[in-house]
């Protein structure tokens, strides 16, 4: 089981940048993929997928509506995954969560508890 701690959420107004990072412990690390995640805020609202990280080799992928504005990167010495949130939108305003799961699985099954970000127009 991957135990993962996020933090650095927090309000921000938009135009501006953020960086949340993801402490993982507990795992073999160099066979997992890492991701964020987030939930909007309102009823009905299911959680999204932002971007992914291979933790060896450091291949990316990112969701559509966040390309070009958010980066996400790892430090293997600090077991720490990032998400630099660069030109923030106030649809960008969500509970973030990280998440982990072991190369070839089908679905993310670790998750953090999730961290705050909020972009005021």
């Amino acid at each position: 089981q991957v135990q993962l701690v996020e933090s650095g959420g927090g309000l921000v107004q938009a135009g501006g940048s953020l960086t949340l990072s993801c402490v993982a412990s507990g795992h073999t690390k160099s066979a997992y993929i890492m991701a964020w995640f987030r939930r909007a805020p309102g009823p009905g609202k299911e959680r999204q997928f932002v971007a992914q990280i291979t933790w060896s080799g450091g291949s990316t992928f990112y969701a559509e509506s966040v390309r070009g504005r958010f980066a996400i990167s790892r430090d293997i010495a600090k077991n720490t995954v990032y998400l630099d949130m660069n030109s923030l939108k106030s649809e960008d305003t969500a509970v973030y969560y990280c998440a982990a799961t072991r190369l070839g699985n089908l679905s993310y099954d670790s998750w953090g508890q999730g961290t705050q970000v909020t972009v005021s127009s």
